[in-house]
C-alpha cells in the first residue's frame, strides 16, 4: 500500500521544498532592497519580486487575516516557513512509515 503513495508524497515534498525556497528568496530580496544593498530601481530585481509576490501574496493574506501584524511587523512569511517545515517533516515521517 505504501508503494502506491510514495511517489505522491515525494512530489508533494518536492513542491513544499520549492515553495519554501521561493519564500526565502522573496524575504532575502525584500531585505536587500529595504537596506539599499540592492537598488529598488533595478528592473530585474523588481520583476523577480513581482513574480514572487504573485506566488506568495495569497498565502500571506490568509495568514495575515488570522495573525495580524504585531508592532508593525508582518509575521506571515515566518509563520509560512514554519508551516512548510512542519509539512516537510510530516511527509518525511509518512514516507518512512509507509516504506516499512
Amino acid at each position: 500500500m505504501g508503494v502506491i503513495f510514495e511517489p505522491f508524497l515525494y512530489i508533494i515534498g518536492l513542491l513544499v521544498d520549492i515553495y519554501f525556497k521561493i519564500v526565502v528568496v522573496q524575504v532575502v530580496l525584500y531585505w536587500l532592497m529595504h537596506f539599499k544593498v540592492l537598488e529598488p530601481s533595478n528592473k530585474y530585481a523588481l520583476k523577480t519580486v513581482e513574480i514572487l509576490d504573485k506566488l506568495t501574496a495569497p498565502v500571506y493574506k490568509k495568514i495575515a487575516s488570522k495573525v495580524p501584524p504585531f508592532a508593525g511587523i508582518d509575521f506571515s512569511p515566518f509563520i509560512l516557513l514554519l508551516a512548510l517545515i512542519f509539512v516537510s517533516r510530516l511527509i518525511i515521517r509518512l514516507t518512512a512509515v509507509l516504506t516499512m
